[in-house]
């Protein structure tokens, strides 16, 4: 099963300046496809998960469009295909 992650700009250094990766091995779930990126890019798991391997309250995942917050969470279920957008939180004064 094939998935793609697309990195926001703000992490792309952490990702090799990619602005999509491409992931190889089989992901079920939103947990599995990041673990695959945490082996690629591992830079990017502490920016995206708190130490207890949770999403930081700061940052949302989307599994092609629906937020994993009410979509099972980590156990989220992908598709053959399924998009990943990490979307970090934008602020400024």
């Amino acid at each position: 099963m094939s998935c793609v992650v697309l990195i926001p700009g703000a992490l792309r250094e952490l990702a090799n300046n990619r602005s999509q990766v491409a992931l190889e091995g089989r992901a079920m779930s939103i947990g599995d496809a990041l673990a695959l990126l945490w082996k690629e890019c591992p830079a990017v798991r502490d920016r995206v998960l708190t130490e207890l391997g949770e999403v930081r309250p700061h940052v949302n995942i989307f599994v092609d469009g629906e937020n994993i917050r009410y979509a099972g969470g980590m156990s989220a279920t992908l598709h053959d295909g399924s998009e990943i957008m990490i979307v970090p939180a934008v602020s400024g004064g």
